[in-house]
C-alpha cells in the first residue's frame, strides 16, 4: 500500500512572513492537497484563503510535539513521518516539496521566518513540564492551592534565613539551559553526609539562590573547586570556626555576567557576586546536610555562609590576574576558592613608597588568627586601586609585592613564643631560635578589587585548617563553557 501523503503548516498572526504566505497554503489547498494549518495565537488572517483545515494551536501542544521553532514551517508527512521540513519562506523549495510548479508565482523568492511561540522564553520549558518531556529527576513536591511556595521552602529546612526562589520545574529547566553538561551528571559527593549531586540538583539550588542560567558555569566550577580533596569542605562546613568558601572569579566570564570588582565589590548589590556563593553555599545545605546547630558547629559564623564571591579587577594589562598567577593561562576563565572568614579593613592613608606600605600592611596582617600564630592560617590580601597605585607606579608586581610581605611577616621565635609579652597563646617555646614565616608559602594571596577612591584594603583570613597547608589550601580550577 503507497503511503498517504499529506501537509501541515504552522503560523502565527504575529509574523510577516506567515501573512505572506498565507494566499500560498490556499493555493496548496486548491490543488488538491490534503492540507492541515496549526496557529498559534490568531488565525483570523487565514480566512480569506482557507475554508476548511485550520486549526486552534494557541495551547501549542501540536507547535511542541512537531518541535517546530520557526514559523511558518511547512512539513510533509508520509503516514504521519516527516518526510520533508522548510522553515520560512523560500519559493524553490516550497515548490519543490509540494510539486507545484507555480506556487507562490508573484511573491518574493525568500523570506525568513519569525521565531515559534513554542521556543520562547518560559513558554518552552512550560511546555517540556506540561508535556512530560522535562526530563527532570527531582522529586517533585505538589501544594495545596492556598499554600505559599516561599513558606513551603522555609517549612521544609531549605533555605538559609533569607528566602528562596521556589524551584518550579521551568526555572529549573531554564538553569539548565545555562550548561551543555548533562543533568544526570555526578559532580561529586557533598559533605558532610557525602550525598552525590547531579549537574540537576546544583541547578535546583541555584535557582533557589536566585542565580540566572548564564552562572551556571562558574556555580559549578566553584563546587567542583571547594569538591577539590585540597580544599577540604568537610573540615570546612563542621567547624567551629567562621570559614566558608570565597568565590573569587577571573576571566572573560566575570566582565560577561556583569560580576562586580570594583565599588563595594566585597558588599551588597550584585547579582552574580550575591547569587553564585549563595548557591554553592545552598548545595553544601540542601544536599550535604550541611546545616548550622547540626553538623555546622561554627562558635560564631561569617556573613560569608550566605555567600561570599566577587571577581577580580583585570583593568591594568600589567597586573597577573589570581587565576594566571595560579597556573590558568592568560585569558581564560576560573575560579579560585578560598575557605575564608570576614573581612579586616586595612586604614593606611599616609603611606607614599612601596616599603612604607609594605610595612603598615605586614602589621594587619600578622593578626591573622592571632598575631603570636604563625604557620596557622591563610590569607587573602584585597588590594584597592589606590594602594596598589603606590605599587604600580614603582614597577612592583604581584611576585614582587608577595616576596616583600613575606620577609616582612617572618617573626623573631622568641617574640611570638607562647608567654611571650605576658599572652599565653603562642608558638611553641622550642621554635624560640628560629625566624618563623607567618604564612606557609603560597598562603597568602593578592586579589586586586575595590573602588577608586579610598586608601582602604582588605585582609580576608582563612580557616586554621590550612596550618597543615599540603592538606588544606585554595583550590583553582578553570570554568568549562
Amino acid at each position: 500500500m503507497s503511503p498517504t501523503t499529506r501537509f501541515l503548516a504552522v503560523v502565527k498572526d504575529d509574523c510577516e512572513t506567515c501573512h505572506l504566505v498565507a494566499p500560498v497554503l490556499g493555493q496548496i489547498a486548491r490543488e488538491g492537497h490534503d492540507l492541515t494549518v496549526c496557529w498559534q495565537d490568531d488565525g483570523g488572517f487565514l480566512a480569506p484563503f482557507l475554508a476548511s483545515g485550520v486549526i486552534d494551536d494557541t495551547a501549542l501542544e501540536r507547535s511542541f510535539r512537531r518541535r517546530i521553532d520557526t514559523v511558518p514551517t511547512l512539513l510533509r508527512l508520509e503516514d504521519d513521518r516527516e518526510s520533508g521540513r522548510l522553515v520560512g519562506w523560500n519559493r524553490p523549495e516550497w515548490q519543490s516539496l509540494t510539486g507545484i510548479p507555480d506556487l507562490g508565482g508573484g511573491l518574493p523568492a525568500h523570506r525568513p521566518g519569525c521565531g515559534s511561540r513554542s521556543v520562547e522564553p518560559g513558554i518552552a520549558e512550560a511546555l517540556r513540564v506540561r508535556f512530560g518531556a522535562s526530563g527532570i529527576q527531582a522529586r517533585a513536591i505538589r501544594l495545596g492551592p492556598e499554600s505559599d511556595p516561599v513558606e513551603a521552602c522555609y517549612d521544609r529546612g531549605w533555605t538559609d534565613g533569607l528566602p528562596v526562589v521556589p524551584p518550579t520545574p521551568e526555572r529549573i529547566l531554564r538553569m539548565l539551559a545555562g550548561t551543555r553538561r548533562d543533568p544526570r551528571e555526578v559532580v561529586g559527593e557533598i559533605p558532610p553526609e557525602l550525598v552525590p549531586c547531579t549537574v540537576e540538583k546544583v541547578a535546583v539550588n541555584a535557582v533557589m539562590a536566585g542565580c540566572r542560567p548564564e552562572y551556571m558555569p562558574v556555580v559549578l566550577a566553584a563546587l567542583e573547586a571547594a569538591l577539590d580533596p585540597g580544599f577540604t569542605l568537610h573540615g570546612v562546613t563542621c567547624s567551629t570556626c567562621f570559614s566558608s568558601p570565597v568565590i573569587i572569579v577571573n576571566g572573560p566570564v566575570a566582565r560577561r555576567i556583569g560580576m562586580n570588582s570594583g565599588l563595594n565589590a566585597l558588599g551588597q548589590g550584585n547579582r552574580a557576586n550575591a547569587t553564585i556563593g549563595r548557591a554553592v553555599n545552598l548545595v553544601v545545605r540542601n544536599v550535604g546536610g550541611g546545616r548550622p546547630g547540626e553538623i555546622d558547629r561554627a562558635t560564631l559564623g561569617s556573613p560569608g555562609k550566605y555567600t561570599f564571591c566577587f571577581a577580580e579587577d583585570e583593568s591594568d594589562p600589567g597586573w597577573e590576574p589570581l587565576s594566571t598567577s595560579r597556573g590558568v593561562p592568560a585569558g581564560r576563565s576560573a575560579v579560585t576558592v578560598f575557605a575564608g572568614d570576614g573581612i579586616q579593613g586595612v586604614t593606611d592613608q599616609k603611606a607614599r613608597t612601596p616599603g612604607e606600605l609594605t610595612r603598615s600592611l605586614s602589621m594587619s596582617l600578622q593578626a591573622v588568627g592571632h598575631p603570636k600564630l604563625c604557620e596557622w592560617a591563610p590569607a587573602v590580601l584585597v588590594l584597592s586601586p589606590e594602594h596598589y597605585a603606590i605599587y604600580r607606579e614603582a614597577g612592583w608586581d604581584r611576585r614582587r609585592i608577595t616576596a616583600a610581605l613575606h620577609r616582612e611577616l617572618t617573626c623573631d621565635g622568641t617574640e611570638v613564643r607562647a608567654g611571650a609579652g605576658g599572652i599565653a597563646e603562642g608558638m611553641p617555646s622550642s621554635r624560640s631560635h628560629e625566624r618563623i614565616a607567618k604564612f606557609h608559602p603560597g598562603a597568602l594571596l593578592l586579589v586586586r578589587a575595590g573602588g577608586p577612591a579610598g586608601l582602604f584594603s582588605a585582609i580576608l583570613s582563612g580557616w586554621p585548617g590550612g596550618r597543615l597547608f599540603e592538606e588544606s589550601h585554595p583550590v583553582t580550577r578553570e570554568i568549562t563553557e
